[in-house]
Parts: structure tokens; sequence; C-alpha cells
């Protein structure tokens, strides 16, 4: 059996908008941004993750940067693949000495059945011989420790990079979820949007995303407030490049109606939450994991509208590719949870 297994590869992956992960024995070898560059004249690939992010919006006509994954699905299936594949060959190991590779891979709840199957395709082009699918909150639940098996509820908020996804799970299923296509991204969007309409400046994805990271939050006033962030950008009355300086109450305002949205979708699951499942949650809380549980403030915003206890994951960016890892190395006692090509 173990000669068995020095020719098995086995990888969970965490195929995410904003970013991919792997892990492989355990541990998290890959962690990039999902993003590729590509040669517009060879249709070559350039570069893969990083790389290719710092390529982003600063390319010239021969170079296009494509982001393969659109609301946690996949969108360009052709970049996709290049990407996995980019990815995947990152970690090292020389694949061809391996006769068998197994791959768990995470996908949204609100998944369709046409976009299983983009899922599986592209795990078959890099050579996958066995995959099998897990939804996200229940990767993120077994990542963050709960045990999925048991028949308590658990209510599980995973704001990623292009959806937010809710859901109860007890018994290894998801009893009730929601799945909106309002997360990191739309943040970004919003960040974009208020610069251009109350600085008349233009700034570019990147630009918004560390706006996010530095000066965001979900509430206009925090006990421990960041300090005004300097934000470069395009003046759109003159065309000159300049700077201003950015508070986190102007990111709080441009964020509202957004993080608005979350809560409303928060509040839907827990209207279809079955009455014993809700007692059990009104007991042990929700949990927050993802990269938008890092914006401040917004576990106490959501625990001030639902008057329910909020915990955030240890560590929430990388809690469903944990849980990933988890249901690769049991996919036989997890079977009830994993999906597989044949069930779709």
């Amino acid at each position: 059996m173990k000669l068995f297994n020095f020719f098995t590869q086995e990888l969970a992956i965490d195929l995410g908008t904003a970013n991919t992960l792997i892990i492989q024995d355990g541990k998290v070898v890959v962690d990039e941004p999902s993003i590729v560059a590509v040669d517009r004249r060879t249709n070559e690939m350039i570069a893969v993750g990083k790389k290719a992010m710092q390529m982003h919006e600063k390319t010239h006509e021969n170079i296009k940067t494509i982001r393969p994954l659109k609301d946690g699905v996949i969108a360009d299936f052709n970049a996709a693949e290049k990407m996995i594949e980019g990815l995947i060959n990152m970690i090292g190991t020389r694949r061809r000495f391996f006769s068998h590779m197994k791959m768990v891979i995470c996908i949204p709840s609100g998944i369709t059945e046409v976009e299983k199957r983009a899922v599986f395709d592209s795990a078959d082009h890099v050579d996958s011989k066995e995959t099998y699918l897990i939804h996200e909150p229940m990767a993120a639940a077994l990542g963050i420790g709960l045990d999925v098996e048991e028949p308590i509820g658990n209510m599980i908020i995973d704001i990623g990079g292009g959806t937010t996804e809710i859901a109860v799970i007890a018994l290894s299923g998801i009893v009730c979820d929601q799945s909106i296509r309002t997360a990191g991204d739309e943040f970004t969007t919003d960040i974009m949007n208020y610069m251009k309409r109350q600085h008349n400046i233009l700034i570019g994805e990147r630009t918004a995303e560390q706006i996010k990271i530095n000066v965001g939050s979900a509430l206009p006033e925090l006990e421990n407030p960041p300090e005004d962030y300097a934000v470069n950008g395009r003046d759109l009355m003159t065309g000159i490049p300049k700077q201003i300086k950015v508070s986190y109450k102007e990111v709080a305002h441009s964020l509202d109606k957004s993080v608005s949205k979350v809560e409303d979708a928060i509040l839907r699951a827990l209207e279809m939450t079955p009455p014993e499942l809700a007692s059990d949650i009104y007991r042990t809380g929700l949990y927050l994991t993802g990269g938008g549980a890092l914006l401040r403030g917004l576990d106490i915003r959501i625990s001030q509208k639902t008057k329910l206890p909020v915990h955030i994951a240890e560590d929430p960016l990388r809690a469903v590719v944990r849980g990933t890892g988890i249901a690769l190395k049991n996919t036989e006692r997890l079977k009830a949870i994993l999906i597989d090509r044949r069930s779709i």
C-alpha cells in the first residue's frame, strides 16, 4: 500500500475568484492570486499567480491578464486550465513520475450542474484520475474544526472574492443555504466607484484592493481605527496623477449597501432554518470565514443585526482550503459530503 501511496499525488484545491490555494501532505504549498497573463499572439501563458498580478492593469496590447473565475465559477475555461496547470507545476514535484493524481476541489454552494462539469473537465485536463468536489461552507466548517457529522446546527458565513456563501450545516449536509454574488470583488468595485464619484479620481482594481485591506471597514465608528491611507490615482478633471488621503469612515460609507446585502442574505438563511436547528444556532452563534471576514467591524455589525454572537475563524483566508485538505484525507469517511462525477 505504501508503494501505491508513493505513486499517488493528493491535492486539495480551493479554487477561489481572488486566490487559489493548494494543500499537499497537510501543508499549504500554493497560495497565489487567481490570475494568468497570456500572450495574445501565441495564446501561450506567460505568468500565473503573483507574477501575473503584478502585470494586471499594466499590460500593453500583446499581453492580456485574465481572471478565469468569476463569482466563484469558471468563466474562461481555457484560462482556468492554464492557471490550474501553472499552479500545480509550482508545487515543484514532477508530475510525470506520478501515475495517479487525486483531487478535492472546493466549489460555491449555488453552482449549477454545467458549472460542476466545467470543474471536473478542468481537473481531467491536468491528469487527475480521481476528482471530488466539496461545497465551500462545508469545507469552511471542517476547516474551523466543527464536527459536521453531529446532529447540531452550525451556521457558516464564507465571504470570498466572488460569492458570499451562507449555510446551515447538520448531519453531514447543508440544510439551507444562501449564495449571493456580493463579496470581496463587489466591495472593491464599490470603493473604485466611490473614489470616482466623491473625489474625481480614477483608481484601478489593485489600488482599490489595497484601500480595502488598509482602511476597509463595515462600521463608521471603530475602537481601534486605522490611519488614513494615501491613494494615488488619475484626476478626472485634469488627467494628471495625484494623491489624496482616505479615511476608514469614507470606506465604511462606500461599502454600506453591499454589506447590507450580505446582512439581508444572512437573515433570509435564518428565516429558512428549521426551529430545532435555530435553537442550536442561538447557542453556537455564527461563524465568519473567507477574506471578507477580515473587514474591520463586520462581525460587530452582523452581531448587532442578528442579535447573535459572531465568531471570526482563526485564519479565515485558509479555513476553506484546510477543510478541503481534511476532506481529502478522509474521503471514505466523508463520502456523504463529497460530490463525484457519477452524481451529476
